[in-house]
C-alpha cells in the first residue's frame, strides 16, 4: 500500500474523528456508518461505484425520500444513502444495520420492486464485496477490456487481495 500514493489519493478519502462522529450521530447519521467512516471516510472504487464519505452522505439522503408508485420501502427513517453503483442508490438499513441496494438496475433502480441485502454491514460490504476482486467486478460490471486500468482493481492487486 505504501507503493500506492497515487491511487489511495485517488481511492480512499481518509477518516473522521470521534467529535465528528458524536455530533453527525447527535444529527441522525446511524452509528454503524459512522463507525465505518472512523476508519475510512468514503471509498470511490471507479466512477460507478461510490461509498459517500460523511460529508457527502449527509448532503444525498434525498435519495431515502419516498416517490409515488417506486421501490416500496423509501424513507429516510428506516434508510440511510451510504453510496452509489451505476446511478443506483446504496442504503444502510437503520433497523438492521444490513446494506441494501439494486444494482442490477442502475438509473432505474427506484422503479424496482424489492432490494437485494448486499452485506450485513457496512464493513462485511466493504470486506466482501468491494475488497474481493472477483466479488467487485461483478457489482461494479466491469468489462475484462478495462479490467487492467481499473484504479481499485490495481490497488487491490498492489496490496495481494487479488490476481
Amino acid at each position: 500500500m505504501a507503493q500506492s500514493p497515487d491511487l489511495l489519493a485517488s481511492t480512499l478519502v481518509g477518516t473522521i474523528d470521534e467529535e465528528t462522529a458524536v455530533s453527525a450521530e447527535t444529527g441522525g447519521v446511524p452509528r454503524e456508518f459512522l463507525d465505518f467512516c472512523r476508519v475510512l471516510d468514503g471509498v470511490s472504487c471507479n466512477p460507478s461505484l461510490e461509498l459517500f464519505g460523511l460529508e457527502d452522505a449527509m448532503g444525498l439522503q434525498f435519495y431515502c425520500g419516498p416517490v409515488v408508485d417506486s421501490l416500496p420501502g423509501l424513507s429516510p427513517e428506516k434508510l440511510f444513502c451510504i453510496g452509489t453503483i451505476d446511478q443506483a442508490a446504496i442504503f444502510l438499513d437503520r433497523a438492521g444495520g444490513g446494506v441494501l441496494g439494486v444494482p442490477e438496475a442502475g438509473a432505474d433502480w427506484i422503479d424496482a420492486e424489492r432490494f437485494e441485502q448486499l452485506g450485513s454491514s457496512v464493513e462485511a460490504f466493504f470486506l466482501e464485496r468491494l475488497a474481493v476482486p472477483a466479488e467487485y467486478v461483478r457489482l461494479a460490471a466491469i468489462d475484462d477490456e478495462f479490467m487492467e486500468y481499473d484504479d481499485w482493481l490495481k490497488l487491490l492487486r498492489r496490496a495481494g487481495l487479488g490476481g
